[in-house]
């Protein structure tokens, strides 16, 4: 394998660690120390999410209609510097006014890194034969899930919820350097030839993407409920035994080796059929704690939810970037914001939901039906798989 394709996959895992499993999904395993060090309700839980996922939405859109095919890298670098410092400043202040804002600002980092790091690294794994290595870069997000869940709680009892913020912080800024030494500008004429070459070959079907647009904005709003209130959900729990981010720990464990698994099995069988299978599945995840709490079934729930959340990532930017292979970052931009779409609304309705009746379960069985129905939204689409 090239040099570069390797340093892009390596500063492509560090910089969704940074953006993804730390900016944006520590939050999941720092609140229920946020909310026993405050006393703030599930519905204020869910509206501090909510905030980050409206900056997530600004963000896929403002990354999908930037002309900055050129300038990726140093808006790269900008957007983790003021990611890191977002994550920072959260252990500086207790004012939930000020939260709102830190995580509006983070969740915009987090989509524009999501998406510049993606079509930077899926051009050069596309000129340089190595597409079927997408699912390693995508096993960033559940590094920093799985890193966050064990290192949250030791920090916690050392430095209090807002140490475990600021600690957070300087180990992204380490890894943040090693980014700026491994992603480095590339030559486009090679890019741009093989951009020419795949175009010729493949015609955008528009009524095909309307429908991956509309399922994947469907998984946004049914996954986020499991990934914002899982912990909680263990957290309250009487029939849950034992540290309740190692729930959290499950999840990220389960996401690590998943992309990589769906992207050969997309490959394999066709990635329209393995998004609807992969949706399924984590449909069924997500209702499980509406059965019951326990220990066991709240370990099931993670690690299915682990499994398949990141992996239909993979494989549905994957997808988005075959059927239109010029100009990826706007495609995967425009899909991220249907995503974050779902997703910005999600907590507040699931929050709101489960403060009102007490409970997560309809919440739960909703976020499920929701995911349930994204994945019949594909049905249309698996004869693109045969075409290809």
């Amino acid at each position: 394998m090239h040099k570069q394709t390797v340093r892009y996959l390596i500063g492509g895992v560090f910089a969704l660690v940074i953006a993804m499993g730390i900016g944006r999904f520590s939050y999941t395993v720092i609140l229920p120390y946020m909310q026993e060090a405050f006393e703030f309700s599930r519905a204020t839980a869910g509206y501090l999410a909510t905030s980050n996922y409206l900056g997530y939405l600004v963000g896929a859109w403002v990354a999908g209609r930037l002309p900055i095919g050129n300038k990726r890298i140093p808006f790269l670098r900008i957007a983790l510097v003021i990611s890191i410092l977002t994550t920072a400043f959260m252990g500086f202040t207790n004012a939930i006014i000020i939260w709102y804002i830190l995580r509006f600002i983070s969740g915009v980092m987090s989509a524009f890194i999501f998406v510049v790091m993606t079509s930077l690294v899926l051009d050069q794994l596309s000129s340089s034969r190595n597409m079927q290595l997408s699912g390693l870069f995508y096993s960033g997000v559940g590094m920093g899930i799985a890193l966050s869940a064990v290192i949250v709680s030791p920090i916690h009892a050392m430095f209090n919820w807002n140490g475990t913020w600021i600690a957070l912080a300087l180990f992204c800024f380490v890894l943040f350097v090693w980014i700026v030494l491994f992603i480095k500008p590339i030559p486009p004429s090679k890019q741009l030839a093989e951009s020419q070459i795949i175009i010729s070959q493949k015609t955008p079907p528009p009524s095909w993407m309307k429908w991956l647009i509309i399922a994947y904005s469907l998984e946004g709003l049914g996954y986020i409920v499991t990934g914002t209130f899982i912990v909680s959900i263990a957290q309250e729990s009487t029939s849950f035994h034992g540290d309740a981010a190692f729930v959290w720990f499950a999840v990220g464990v389960a996401a690590i080796p998943s992309c990589i698994v769906w992207s050969k099995l997309a490959q394999r069988y066709g990635y329209v059929k393995i998004l609807l299978i992969s949706m399924f599945l984590q449909a069924i995840g997500i209702v499980l704690p509406a059965l019951a709490t326990n220990s066991m079934i709240l370990y099931a729930s993670a690690f299915i939810f682990g499994a398949t959340f990141m992996g239909i990532t993979t494989v549905g930017t994957t997808l988005a970037r075959q059927i239109v292979p010029v100009n990826s970052h706007q495609i995967i931009g425009y899909l991220t914001a249907g995503y974050a779409l779902g997703q910005m609304i999600g907590p507040s309705i699931a929050g709101t939901l489960a403060n009102f009746t007490n409970s997560y379960q309809y919440a739960l069985i909703g976020a499920s039906l929701v995911v349930m129905l994204g994945a019949l939204c594909l049905i249309g689409g698996v004869k693109y798989d045969s075409s290809n």
